[in-house]
Parts: structure tokens; C-alpha cells; sequence
């Protein structure tokens, strides 16, 4: 029975987390700015909840209140925050619902130390669980119950089930724990207060249901079907995303590359292929065969259904379901034009503990996949609405590195800076000067004539690369609003955390702490490398987690049957492993099978993990209060997410240095047996 308490709590802590961070910017928009933010604020909660396992006061009747704060205060406030900021771009919903403006990112506190509570009241009682067993084995059921978590909500996304069902199998976890007494709690007073939460949490499943009325949940991102002005309008995450209306009615833009080179180009590659707007161009303009690549299956069944042009049923078409830089990484095939469909990066896309990994579709290395694809006589066609012009230079600084010739760009000022980029070598066949026309027509926007102008490219914008992906920042620096309302956090964390440290019983442990700070970032690089090689979905991150909770079982199961005499060797060996990855970056070695490129950028991302594992198990086993430690562990993954955006500055290799730091300090740090 204890064993089966300890899982289904831990199942329940980090189902929640990972519902939680798909959930909360689905609904809050800026929190996808701050994409770790309820990550972190997991983490702390987490950390004080096993902190606080032997305190008096019981904290786990109060999860179900919470639970129905957080849910009804997402609903009815409809927060979106204006970040004011010169040096990167961000995009506010552009929606006609009725949501609250406010100018402070400051709000951003109050909302982590909310999900703070809630945790801290799961991970009291999940601590509570854990003392009642020998530490290690605690530890296995605590591991075991976090994969089954993880996952529940994968499966779920894969088969793109409505928050209602998420949180429905929440409330079927947490009602048997809320009905049962609590180690040490008399069984009368418990069944009132469980009874009360069940009721809660059972309204927070209703009300979850009817904020999720008339929305489709995709293995990528929510999404909203309206009409407006007679065409169809898809939103995703609560941010204008397509119409879906004839080529006729849609910007030029669509159609202008074809016209520029007099419709020769035979096969196509569209990437993100949205509802089907670019393929309906290709198929106006002669195109013999299409390869549509979309990401989401959802708007893929959106575009059959609705797309009045049905550019999906011509038989010139095959649609693929996949991540277009997956794609182009494994295909073989070669095209005459390659068209980038006003891919998504613009919905901002969070990753579970990625800062903003949105942007390798527009990397220098992206345009490269894209250059082995091409014919001899083949072009990349880009446009989009990039609001700067930094970020137009970007682009064609990354296409210049990448194709080697200088690209066609031009640019309407007063639209956005609409631009539309030409590279690859049939750009020095085009006309001295194209036609251009003067009127965008794009939806929802004036129709007035809007003259385009020829870009010359700023040399000095450096490119985006997959070590540095930040394609919305326009220099290397951690934006102001990032940094104050990190130091705020971390300001009133430590205010909370010194006088329950101070309580808990034994010692501070610094191994513990580094050697959370150091799992957090290898986890974060991880998820990064899974996004590089199969694309950035729930379903792909949820299995990173799943082998990352894998390794930690692996290495567990390790230690539970052999003492670790020699923690220096398994540590060279993890620093050995680090360094290898930092030299090896995912894409660096070619491969023919995608099976073998997989394998060895797993074995490459995951073997670290194991040995830290190993590092991490060891010195469980040594524990004399599992909650403590545990609780310093997760603090100090908190203080690791924090630490993650120094990516915006120094890039994500030199991450694996500061990981090497956490373990080779976690090391010294280890009590001499």
C-alpha cells in the first residue's frame, strides 16, 4: 500500500506539472514568452513540499482549492501582458476575445508563486509517502510513478484528447489519496476534508471542460475554428494564425515567386504547409508534383475539410505529416523550389523546459538542409510578416552563409515589413527588376497601396544557428523583463525557502543541490537535441522526459544491486561524455539511416544522463533524510532552469560547460564515507 501511495502521488505531481505547462500558456499568452517559468515554479514547490514532509501543518487538503484558483483564474482574467521591449520581438494574441491588457511583467510573479503553492501542497503529502520506505526503493516508486505520468499526458496528446480528459484523470488519481488518511493524520478529520476535495476537484474538471468548448487540442498546440468577414480563421493558442480563403483573395506573396521565374518549376516543397494556401499556388501555377509538409495533423484534417480551393485532394499532392526540418533531414528527394509557408514559428512555440525553442526552421543550418535538397537550378522562397528589420537581416545573413551568393530580398515598410526572400542559385537568373505589386491585401489589414523596396542586408545582424536559435533577439543579451522578473523570483524564493531549510532536519546539502542544477540543464539539452532530430511536438518531448526518467530508473537499478566505490571514475566518465556531446553536436556526422543517426545522438544526449544517475542514486542510497535531499535537488533544479538563460547569451553548447561545472562542484561537495 505504501508503495502504491508513493506512485500514484508521484504519478499525479508530475502529470500535473507537464498538464500544467501545456495548459497555462495555452490560456495565459505571455507565459509562452517565459517558457520555463511554470517549470520552475514546479520545481520550487516540489522542493519545499519534501522540505516541509515532517512539518505539523498538513498542506495536502489545500490542493484541490488551489488547483481551482489556478483553473478559474486563467479562465476569467484572460491575462495578456504588453512587453515593451526594443531588442526582441514578441506577439500579443491579435484575437477579438475580450482579454485583460495589462503593462507589467510583474503579474508574472504572482502566477509562479500560485503554482508554487499548489505543488508544495502535492509534494508534502508525496514526501510524507516516501518517508514511510527505505530511501532507494521510495525512490524507484517515486521515478516510476513520474514515467507513468509523463506518459499518460503523451499518449493523450498523440491521440489529441481535450484538457477535460487531462484533468478528468487527475481527479481519478487524486481522489483515492484525498479519501485516504495521510501518514500520521486521524482518518475522521481527513475523510471530511477529503470529501471537500473531491467536490473541488471535481468542479475544476467542469470548468476545464467548459473553457475547452469549441477547441481542437493537437499534438502541437490548441486551437480555435471561427468565422470572420465570411472566411474561416484558424487561432492557435489564442493568437491569429490563417485564413483559410481562396488564392484569389490571399497576398500576392503566394504566387509572385512562380510569376517571377514564369511558372518552370516542376517539383515542390512547401513547408509548413498550413491548410493549404502555398499549395494551392503551386497547383495554379503548373506545378507537376507538391510534397506538403505540415506538422500538425489537426490543421492538416482543418485544410481538407475547409480550404474552399481543397488543395489537398488534387492528386499532385502528397501530404506529409511531419517537422519540416525532419524532413528535410531525411529525405533524399530534390526539388526545383522549396517554399517556407509562413511557418510557425511565430505562435512562439514552448518547449517543457526550452527557452523559446522556436526558431531552428530559420537557422543557417536549416537553409543548408534546404540547399541539399535544391536542383542544380533551384530556389528557397521565404516570406513572412517579420515586424523588423534586424530580422530581415538575419534571415538573409543565414541564407548568405548558407548558399554562399547574395539573396533577392524586398520589404513593404508599412506592412509589417512583409518580405519576401529568394536564395539558391536560380536567383541570378531573375529579372534586373521584378514586378512587385503595391497592394499586400492580406486579411484583416488595409488595402492601400503599400510601394515595396529592395533590402540591403545589415551585415553586422549575426545569423541564427542551432546553437543559438533565438531568431526573435536581435543581439546576444537576456531581455531587461527577463531579468528583473528572474531576480524577483529568485529574491522571494530564497525568502521562503532560508526558514524552511532551516527547519528541515540535518544539513544543507550542496551535492544535492548541484547535482539537481546540473540534471535540470542536461535535461534541458536533451529536449533540444529530440527537437533537432524528430521535431518539436508534446508527443517528442514527452518522450525525452520518458528517456531521461528511463535513464534514472537504468542507473537506480544499478546502484540498488552495487555499491558506487569510485564516484571520481563514473564522474570523468560523465565529464568525458560531455565533452564528446559539445564536439559532436546534433547534425555534425552524416548518416544514411536515420535509425543509426538517431541512435547515436540518443546514446550521444542520454548516456550522460545515466552516468548522473548513477552519481544521483549513489548518494541517495546514503541518505538520511530522503525529503531533504530530494527537497535540495529539486531546489537546485530550480536555480539549473534559472541558469538556462544564459543560452540567449552564450548559445546552448557552452550549457554543457556549466553542466560539467554542477557535477565536477557536486563531486567535491560529496561526503568522504
Amino acid at each position: 500500500m505504501a508503495a502504491l501511495k508513493i506512485f500514484s502521488v508521484s504519478f499525479l505531481v508530475l502529470f500535473l506539472e507537464i498538464a500544467l505547462i501545456r495548459w497555462l500558456p495555452a490560456n495565459i499568452r505571455l507565459l509562452s514568452f517565459f517558457s520555463n517559468f511554470i517549470l520552475l515554479a514546479s520545481f520550487l514547490g516540489i522542493g519545499l513540499g519534501c522540505l516541509l514532509a515532517d512539518a505539523r501543518t498538513r498542506l495536502f487538503a489545500w490542493f484541490p482549492f488551489i488547483l481551482l484558483a489556478i483553473v478559474a483564474g486563467a479562465a476569467f482574467f484572460r491575462l495578456e501582458v504588453n512587453v515593451v521591449a526594443t531588442g526582441a520581438i514578441y506577439f500579443t494574441s491579435g484575437t477579438n476575445e475580450d482579454i485583460l491588457q495589462i503593462e507589467s511583467v510583474l503579474w508574472l510573479p504572482a502566477i509562479f508563486f500560485v503554482v508554487v503553492a499548489l505543488f508544495t501542497a502535492l509534494a508534502q503529502r508525496m514526501g510524507r509517502e516516501m518517508s514511510t520506505l527505505p530511501s532507494l526503493p521510495a525512490y524507484t516508486w517515486n521515478v516510476a510513478g513520474s514515467l507513468a505520468g509523463v506518459l499518460m499526458l503523451g499518449v493523450m496528446s498523440w491521440f489529441e484528447l481535450p484538457p477535460s480528459v487531462w484533468f478528468g484523470i487527475g481527479a481519478v488519481v487524486a481522489t483515492p489519496l484525498l479519501l485516504s488518511a495521510e501518514p500520521g493524520a486521524t482518518s475522521g478529520r481527513s475523510r471530511v476534508l477529503g470529501a471537500v476535495g473531491v467536490t473541488l476537484v471535481a468542479a475544476t474538471v467542469v470548468l476545464v471542460h467548459m473553457i475547452s468548448a469549441n477547441t481542437l487540442w493537437s499534438p502541437y498546440y490548441k486551437i480555435v475554428v471561427r468565422q470572420q468577414g465570411g472566411d474561416t480563421v484558424v487561432e492557435v493558442n489564442n493568437i491569429f494564425h490563417q485564413s483559410m480563403a481562396s488564392l484569389d483573395q490571399k497576398e500576392y506573396f503566394y504566387q509572385w515567386p512562380y510569376s517571377v521565374f514564369g511558372d518552370t518549376f516542376e517539383n515542390v516543397l512547401v513547408l509548413g504547409a498550413g491548410s493549404g494556401s502555398d499549395v494551392s499556388a503551386a497547383l495554379r501555377h503548373g506545378a507537376k508534383h507538391i510534397d506538403a509538409v505540415e506538422i500538425d495533423p489537426t490543421i492538416i484534417r482543418l485544410g481538407r475539410e475547409l480550404h474552399p480551393d481543397q488543395p489537398f485532394s488534387d492528386p499532385r499532392v502528397t501530404v506529409i505529416n511531419d517537422d519540416a526540418r525532419h524532413y528535410l533531414r531525411t529525405t533524399t528527394k530534390k526539388y526545383d523550389m522549396v517554399v517556407f509557408a509562413l511557418i510557425d514559428s511565430l505562435t512562439l512555440q514552448s518547449g517543457f523546459s526550452g527557452v523559446r525553442l522556436e526558431s531552428y526552421m530559420f537557422t543557417q543550418e536549416a537553409f543548408a538542409d534546404v540547399g541539399d535538397r535544391l536542383t542544380d537550378n533551384g530556389v528557397l522562397a521565404v516570406y513572412n510578416y517579420f515586424r523588423e528589420p534586424w530580422l530581415v537581416d538575419r534571415l538573409a545573413n543565414s541564407a548568405a552563409v548558407a548558399f554562399g551568393t547574395e539573396p533577392y530580398v524586398h520589404v513593404h515598410e508599412a506592412r509589417s515589413f512583409l518580405g519576401v526572400m529568394l536564395a539558391g542559385p536560380r536567383v541570378a537568373q531573375m529579372p534586373a527588376s521584378p514586378a512587385i505589386p503595391e497592394r499586400v491585401t492580406a486579411f484583416g489589414q488595409s488595402h492601400a497601396p503599400s510601394p515595396a523596396r529592395l533590402h540591403q542586408r545589415d551585415r553586422n545582424i549575426e545569423p541564427a544557428s542551432d546553437d543559438w536559435p533565438f531568431l526573435y533577439l536581435r543581439d546576444r543579451h537576456i531581455p531587461r523583463h527577463y531579468i528583473y522578473t528572474l531576480l524577483l523570483i529568485l529574491g522571494a524564493s530564497l525568502l521562503v525557502v532560508a526558514p524552511v531549510v532551516r527547519r528541515a532536519s540535518g544539513r544543507w546539502s550542496w551535492e544535492f543541490f548541484l547535482l539537481g542544477a546540473g540534471f535540470m540543464l542536461l535535461e534541458t539539452k536533451s529536449i533540444t537535441q529530440f527537437a533537432l532530430l524528430w521535431g518539436s511536438t508534446w508527443v517528442v518531448a514527452s518522450l525525452a522526459i520518458v528517456s531521461v526518467l528511463v535513464m534514472a530508473l537504468a542507473a537506480n537499478f544499478v546502484v540498488s544491486r552495487w555499491e558506487i566505490r569510485r564516484p571520481w571514475m563514473i564522474g570523468a566518465v560523465l565529464l568525458g561524455l560531455l565533452g564528446l556531446s559539445y564536439m559532436v553536436p546534433v547534425g555534425r556526422l552524416a548518416f544514411d539511416s536515420l535509425a543509426a543517426e538517431s541512435l547515436t545522438y540518443v546514446l550521444l544526449g542520454f548516456s550522460p544522463i545515466f552516468c548522473a544517475g548513477l552519481l544521483f542514486g549513489s548518494a541517495i542510497k546514503r541518505s538520511t533524510s530522503l525529503p531533504r535531499d530530494y527537497g535540495t535537488n529539486l531546489l537546485g533544479a530550480m536555480a539549473g532552469g534559472v541558469a538556462e538563460y544564459l543560452a540567449l547569451i552564450t548559445g546552448y553548447g557552452a550549457l554543457i560547460g556549466l553542466v560539467a561545472l554542477c557535477y565536477a562542484g557536486a563531486l567535491i561537495a560529496r561526503p568522504r564515507e
